[in-house]
């Protein structure tokens, strides 16, 4: 009987932009800043460009040992054996990141992770790749299966380490997404990639993180250096309720991976705050209903809605609520009916769900008689 139109609602009208950041610039090859709540990419440069990600592959390698331990497979005071080939490819003998470990050795889990993390052992990795899957090839498919369960779009690997190779490769998007995991997936281990020094076999080695330092609230993740790589970092801070987690790629110099990753640290700290625009339960706009045993239902909003948004910035949103009219009963608590438009300066359009705060039952066969009688000698009033 009726065709079905579009309501749009102004809910937020934009205000006068208080100030225009400049925009950030980086010597970095590839890089991305994300705020570790939203998601929201605060700064981007190459970010989903598959390149040579050096240690910094080592986050998997650190997942996959994690998860084992999470699911009991494995336990932090299991011991495993150090091989002549892990020796050889990443201990002493090879003039890499090494945890000095010795052929025959028997080293625990909670140790190779200290090592993997702290010193970034090539050696520790290795062993850890055998003792859990046999070989650091089998291991490596291992570690392609959980990139593709992860959603990691842009990696693929070859062996445990991130010695140089041309098929091992990650974005920086890539890094960032699984740093995030490793954060909100396993607190209980996260502590790891905040220790400053480890020593094994009387050797002391300091956590190559530059940020643990200079950034006070720093507390991980992974530096990485190669010719090809440059020098790199994925790096966590936790500072005033929020935390950003950024990687960088393609630098030069230790100095200028230094420099570089706090600037970019305290640029999204400067300039971007979270907003909490909608709260869960907020009731945005009722809508009338058509059928129903009462003439309207409110629209709710199903969970908070926090938003990443540069603070000059934060004046210019908008927020439209559309829906379709009519809204016909009946209706269940917690059905779809609308959404909300948000708005922002540049243009982009974020949709978020809205939802009947209540159920509204359907009237009977005599009161759609009457609602059309009445809408055909009256109209929609």
């Amino acid at each position: 009987m009726f065709n079905a139109k579009k309501i749009v609602l102004t809910l937020l009208s934009c205000g006068v932009m208080t100030a225009n950041a400049a925009a950030f610039e980086t010597t970095a090859r590839n890089a991305i800043l994300v705020d570790y709540d939203t998601g929201a990419y605060i700064y981007t440069k190459n970010h989903d460009v598959k390149m040579a990600p050096a240690s910094m592959s080592k986050l998997m390698t650190i997942y996959i040992i994690f998860d084992k331990l999470r699911n009991g497979s494995l336990s932090l005071e299991d011991k495993f054996t150090v091989s002549e080939n892990a020796w050889r490819k990443g201990g002493a003998a090879s003039g890499g990141s090494t945890m000095f470990l010795k052929i025959g050795e028997k080293v625990s889990v909670e140790d190779l992770l200290q090592g993997i993390i702290v010193q970034s052992g090539n050696d520790a990795c290795i062993v850890a790749a055998e003792n859990i899957a046999g070989t650091e090839e089998d291991f490596a498919v291992l570690m392609n299966e959980t990139a593709e369960e992860l959603g990691l779009k842009n990696s693929s690997f070859v062996n445990a380490t991130g010695l140089p190779h041309p098929d091992q490769r990650m974005s920086v998007e890539d890094l960032a997404l699984l740093a995030r995991h490793i954060i909100s997936e396993f607190p209980e281990f996260y502590h790891i990639f905040s220790e400053k020094e480890f020593t094994h076999n009387n050797i002391k080695q300091g956590n190559r993180n530059p940020l643990l330092y200079s950034m006070a609230g720093a507390d991980g993740l992974k530096t990485g250096h190669t010719s090809e790589a440059g020098f790199c970092l994925t790096a966590s801070v936790a500072k005033n309720g929020r935390r950003l987690i950024e990687v960088m790629a393609g630098m030069d110099s230790n100095k200028e991976r230094s420099e570089e990753a706090e600037r970019l640290m305290n640029y999204g700290f400067r300039e971007f705050d979270n907003y909490k625009i909608l709260s869960a339960g907020q009731v945005v706009a009722e809508v009338p209903v058509w059928y129903g045993v009462v003439k309207s239902v409110s629209l709710q909003v199903p969970e908070d809605v926090v938003e990443t948004i540069r603070r000059s910035d934060r004046d210019q949103y908008q927020m439209k609520i559309v829906y379709d009219e009519p809204v016909t009963a009946p209706i269940k608590k917690g059905d779809v009916i609308g959404y909300a438009e948000l708005h922002d300066p540049e243009g982009t359009i974020k949709k978020i769900e809205l939802v009947a705060g209540d159920d509204v039952a359907k009237i009977g066969l005599w009161g759609k008689f009457a609602a059309n009688l009445k809408y055909l000698l009256l109209g929609n009033k």
